[in-house]
């Protein structure tokens, strides 16, 4: 069994640059975690502080209840797989996969037994005994990955493993990992910018931004129950739209978001998840609408123009500008460009505080409980995450002066 717990973790860099703050995490046995997020947005730092390679300024990191914020690397019974891992040229395969055990003083028997178990999952029983320079990309980013598991450690740290590399190879080593970690006991904590992978592996998804975590779950709950609009951005593909500057009006016909020309009823379920609508409704608070480009699609008609559309293999979006907006939508006809209506789904809105950007819909029975603390918390507002990125980059220039 294994587990990892991290709470208050902050890291700050000698610069002043602030890489981490306030990250709470917990894992439970055999879970896939996968961190998502841009480039600095603190993914690799996380991963960093959890294997020990760098020093927490503040909180505290458990593994399995035991506190391991001050405890070396080689003891926190980690393995870790980077994007840049490589292989020790003048060893082979064996070897390569052994170097670790060998370190630590394993049996001779004990090397033998872990090194071929982990290439027959990896497929690597045939190769064992070759150098590295006659490997395949695909053979040699295997036994990287089987070095490391041979250790059979409680977590597996692998950030951004599969960056860089064509999609056919990509998608092999994937399902190399996914096979792997179904077998193995341990935590699989995995960091990637690649959507489409956070999505396919991952149990809960970890979104982080600026150093900060904008919020944990499950891939359906993230996509169905954003915190706030970045996580509502970051999770769909194409990203959703945005209606930026939305006011709340009561009329006879019923509660409409309205922004100029656009205009849309919100539909009871979304009402009824409306957290505090007094405080909006005909006033001058106002809200960003989301709507989902997979909601809207085009229909016979007018009051939209086609501009263009792409397909991904799959469906076709259409880039129309509507009422004044420009929205992504899903394509239901083969136009590529013209005039069409466009059909909105108004009971999949979302709706945020235009100027926290926190999501102002309650979860309702389609929100599935994970039963961790750390789906429940809430990010930082926009005006606070804003203040925070400020204030540390001003005591980083203080230290430039000094």
């Amino acid at each position: 069994m294994s587990s990892l717990k991290l709470h208050g973790v902050n890291k700050m860099y000698p610069s002043g640059t602030l890489a981490l703050y306030d990250a709470n995490l917990e894992t439970t046995d055999k879970e896939f975690v996968v961190i998502v997020g841009a480039e600095e947005s603190g993914k690799s730092t996380l991963l960093r502080v959890i294997a020990g390679l760098d020093d927490v300024s503040e909180g505290e990191i458990f593994i399995d209840g035991k506190d391991v914020t001050e405890v070396e690397p080689k003891d926190r019974e980690i393995a870790m797989i980077f994007r840049n891992d490589t292989l020790y040229p003048a060893l082979n395969v064996f070897d390569n996969m052994a170097f670790g055990l060998k370190m630590r003083k394993a049996s001779p028997a004990l090397i033998e037994q872990r090194v071929k178990a982990a290439a027959n999952i990896l497929g690597l029983t045939e190769i064992l005994y070759r150098k590295p320079k006659t490997l395949t990309s695909a053979q040699r980013k295997r036994v990287e990955i089987g070095r490391a598991v041979v250790r059979e450690p409680k977590l597996y740290i692998l950030d951004e493993p599969l960056a860089g590399l064509d999609n056919n190879l990509k998608a092999e080593l994937l399902h190399v990992i996914i096979n792997l970690q179904a077998r193995m006991e341990g935590t699989f904590l995995y960091a990637t910018k690649n959507l489409n992978e956070a999505m396919t592996i991952g149990t809960r998804i970890v979104v982080m931004k600026h150093g900060t975590i904008q919020q944990i779950d499950t891939p359906a709950n993230l996509y169905d129950y954003p915190a706030n609009a970045y996580v509502a951005f970051y999770i769909g593909a194409p990203t959703i739209n945005f209606v930026n500057n939305a006011k709340i009006v009561r009329t006879e016909e019923g509660v409409f978001a309205e922004d100029g020309d656009f205009k849309v009823k919100l539909a009871e379920n979304v009402i009824s998840r409306f957290e505090n609508i007094g405080e909006y409704l005909d006033t001058d608070k106002r809200v960003i609408l989301g709507i989902r480009p997979e909601d809207m699609k085009t229909v016979k008609g007018s009051g939209a123009t086609v501009t263009k559309t792409e397909s991904d293999g799959g469906d076709t979006y259409a880039e129309c500008e509507y009422a004044g907006h420009t929205f992504v939508v899903k394509c239901e006809n083969d136009r590529t460009a013209g005039a069409c209506g466009v059909e909105i789904d108004l009971t999949r809105l979302y709706i945020f505080d235009a100027e926290t950007r926190l999501t102002l819909l309650s979860r309702d029975e389609g929100y599935q409980k994970t039963g961790f603390a750390d789906a429940e918390q809430k990010p930082l507002t926009f005006p606070e995450e804003e203040e925070l990125i400020k204030t540390f980059k001003a005591k980083k220039a203080e230290k430039k002066k000094k």
